[in-house]
């Protein structure tokens, strides 16, 4: 018996390992930088958070690391998944991720750093499913436009009202949170979709009009807390009030600032140590790169986040299945716009806003959105490769 199964189990390993495995038709490149990127931002969580967080000086980093490997597995099975069977499964996948939103705003939810965004789950960890929205909403938009009407590469209209109705609902339940930063990564989320789907000019600037509209009511109903319209008027000028409103901006420029070209070298960054930043684990995490690493590290780490974008946009350009290329371009723009927001508060030409670095902030949830997403675009990539 034992002979007759031998063959059965070299078989199963040569077809893991074969020429025609997925695992060497992945995207190395997009995966190596990903894994550097992950490295780094262990170690900045290491030294951000080493002289204060339980369990110091690894309590914090141990739960990154494991983090990091439930994210690295979630990665696995979403690279896994067929984009046809991705296609039937992203309204389900969409109305639990709904059904998470919904649970925020019932007693389940809580409320950490002024945001009603989590869901406690004990043992110190947390869920925050305004971050599982990111790719479910991805999905979902995909679904609905990728179809395009009879005789039009375009979507039909029916499907374009039911994507900006499906882009609304997750929308205005993380604005009810109040979580301005994630409600913006949706926004540009699905205004990318709307756009890769081929919409006329004219359905743009409307949308955009809308859009710019949505906004100034939000801000003439009073729907913004008080330290967020603060963040936005110390933006203007931090300097009028660097004890109150510009703390944050003032002391993550000093950090970035005093690094210089090479930095202080890691565990020796004064600003890090002393915590004068504020959360530097998660949000101002760049902050410790600039310090830390100096001016080199931190081009390193735009550079890696910049070779991430690049291999997305190549996945979603060489992709003739239009759903496929839209999921794909999806998570480019929300990973670009949120690289963008988060580098650009730190060193001032963005507001504050509480967005995590994709891949290097501590987090959870936001972790496994990330490598969700990057599952996502390896299943893209593997399966134009094999068709």
């Amino acid at each position: 018996m034992s002979q007759a199964l031998a063959p059965r189990g070299d078989s199963l390993i040569s077809r893991a390992m074969g020429a025609r495995s997925a695992v060497w038709r992945v995207d190395g490149v997009l995966l190596v930088a990903v894994l550097a990127l992950s490295v780094i931002g262990t170690l900045l969580v290491w030294s951000s958070t080493r002289t204060w967080a339980a369990g110091a000086p690894t309590g914090m980093v141990k739960k990154h690391i494991l983090n990091l490997l439930i994210g690295w597995a979630l990665c696995g099975l979403a690279a896994l998944a067929d984009q046809r069977t991705l296609r039937v499964y992203a309204p389900a996948v969409y109305g639990v991720s709904l059904l998470g939103l919904l649970a925020v705003i019932t007693p389940l939810g809580s409320t950490i750093n002024g945001s009603h965004s989590w869901i406690l789950l004990g043992g110190g960890f947390a869920v925050q499913p305004s971050e599982l929205a990111k790719p479910a909403l991805i999905l979902m938009l995909g679904a609905l436009l990728a179809e395009p009407a009879s005789g039009s590469d375009r979507p039909r209209p029916l499907d374009l009202l039911l994507g900006i109705a499906a882009a609304a609902i997750p929308m205005g339940l993380v604005m009810l949170q109040p979580d301005f930063g994630t409600t913006m990564v949706l926004a540009v989320i699905t205004g990318a979709l709307v756009i890769f789907a081929g919409l006329r000019k004219r359905w743009i600037v409307l949308l955009t009009l809308l859009t710019l509209a949505a906004g100034f009511a939000v801000w003439l109903f009073g729907l913004l807390k008080p330290y967020q319209i603060a963040r936005f008027t110390a933006f203007v000028d931090p300097a009028n009030d660097p004890r109150g409103a510009g703390y944050n901006s003032t002391q993550a420029l000093i950090a970035i600032g005093s690094g210089e070209l090479f930095g202080k070298g890691l565990f020796h960054g004064g600003q890090t140590t002393g915590r004068f930043v504020p959360e530097q684990h998660t949000d101002f995490i760049f902050t410790v790169v600039g310090e830390e690493f100096g001016f080199l590290g931190a081009i390193t780490v735009v550079a890696l986040l910049g070779v991430v974008l690049l291999r997305g946009l190549r996945i979603a350009r060489g992709c003739e299945d239009r759903f496929g290329a839209l999921m794909a371009g999806g998570v480019v723009c929300w990973f670009a716009f949120q690289t963008y927001v988060n580098v650009g508060m730190t060193i001032g030409i963005m507001p504050i806003t509480g967005v995590p670095l994709p891949f290097v902030s501590y987090g959870g949830t936001a972790t496994f959105a990330n490598m969700i997403a990057i599952g996502l675009l390896q299943a893209v990539h593997i399966r134009e490769r094999r068709f």
